[in-house]
């Protein structure tokens, strides 16, 4: 499929050549589904922890003596029935995280980029690049490609500190390279960019 390319004032420049087998399949919306729910499972610490039996910090004596007292018997103020005591089958420390094939990340990350661009929800740059961190100038850019209120997400084919510092203030917006690219954040952007580097790469390794 042929897009517009744009330079960074926002005008067109030239076609580009996105893949069908990338950018134009069938979405499987359970891959996707997976592979999101995949991302956001390893996100999670997993560091919560209640303190049992054995670990509370409480003496070992008898509270009271077994017989006469009226009360029932009572062998440790480290019970879980004892206010402060220990807590039954609590949570431990434990990760989220599950193993997805490769062919079904494969899928779920095709998938995504076919819904955007179903949705002509993609932007292609001829190049992007800055001689200094400079947010004013990067929400210039945006503004000329008419994305400034929308959540975008813009893709190099390689690590530019200049551009990533320059986003990094604004809400709205998110750099990263292709190696951190993945199906929640496709999903979870409006706009995709990307640069004719970036996309040519991107049908390469997905096609």
């Amino acid at each position: 499929m042929k897009v517009d390319v744009y330079n960074l004032e926002g005008k067109k420049t030239s076609k580009a050549d996105l893949s069908d087998d990338v950018f134009a399949i069938e979405p499987n919306d359970h891959a996707i589904y997976l592979d999101v729910k995949r991302y956001l499972a390893a996100q999670r610490q997993g560091t919560h922890k209640t303190k049992e039996r054995s670990e509370i910090a409480r003496t070992t004596k008898k509270a009271y003596k077994q017989k006469g007292t009226g009360n029932a018997r009572v062998g440790s103020m480290r019970s879980p029935i004892q206010r402060g005591g220990g807590t039954v089958f609590g949570p431990r420390p434990h990760g989220y995280g599950f193993k997805l094939n490769k062919k079904v990340k494969r899928l779920a990350r095709k998938s995504a980029l076919s819904m955007k661009a179903g949705s002509k929800a993609i932007t292609v740059l001829d190049q992007i690049s800055m001689d200094a961190p400079r947010t004013k100038d990067y929400s210039t850019i945006l503004s000329a490609l008419k994305l400034n209120s929308v959540k975008t997400l813009v893709v190099l084919d390689e690590s530019d500190q200049n551009v990533y510092l320059s986003a990094r203030n604004l809400q709205r917006t998110e750099v990263i390279t292709l190696n951190d690219l993945n199906t929640y954040k496709v999903m979870n952007a409006q706009n995709l960019v990307l640069t004719e580097a970036s996309a040519s790469k991107l049908n390469e390794s997905l096609s």
